[in-house]
């Protein structure tokens, strides 16, 4: 039997319950998977408030949380090159290989089908709130958002004191 293993590319700013529902979906189709960190040269800003590391921690401690196990699981970190045309390829230098991608990204779905690779649908789960952009805003404003994303992952964000960060490079814009 051949195993199988799947990437699973996103931001993950912060990792909630939506990206949880993909990685228990595609563990339930594929052998391992490999979640792929993107855009992990940037932090500290509205769109990508926490390092690499601290996105490696809340995966981790979610999927710990979550009963699965760790030895199916590759948690990467991946720098943006901002180069579509060579995207995949620079994607692919950092993982062990992949026989599919799930997403959800009309540009990623088309840079893989570019490069020959199969493409899956991540599914949308209640796509409205579960998106990082609504989680960021809704710490923003100081309303609730704890219960969007994995306990664990909101555990990291308090002892790192993330939502005052976020706070904290608002107020610094101008």
């Amino acid at each position: 039997m051949n195993e199988t293993r799947a990437l699973f590319v996103g931001r993950f700013n912060p990792f909630h319950l939506g990206h949880l529902q993909v990685v228990q979906k595609i563990l339930k189709n594929e052998d391992e998977l490999i979640i792929a960190i993107g855009s992990t040269q940037q932090s500290h800003t509205l769109t990508d408030p926490f390092t690499a590391g601290e996105r490696v921690l809340m995966i981790r401690e979610c999927l710990k949380e979550a009963n699965i196990s760790l030895e199916k699981v590759f948690i990467l970190t991946i720098p943006d090159i901002f180069r579509n045309s060579v995207w995949v390829s620079h994607l692919q230098s950092y993982c062990p290989p992949f026989n599919s991608v799930y997403t959800n990204s009309s540009l990623i779905r088309q840079l893989f089908m570019d490069a020959g690779i199969t493409v899956k649908s991540a599914g949308l789960f209640d796509r409205k709130h579960l998106k990082g952009s609504y989680i960021r805003q809704l710490m923003l404003k100081g309303e609730e958002w704890q219960l969007l994303v994995p306990l664990a992952v909101f555990n990291v964000i308090k002892s790192i004191n993330g939502v005052q960060r976020l706070q904290n490079i608002v107020q610094g814009t101008d």
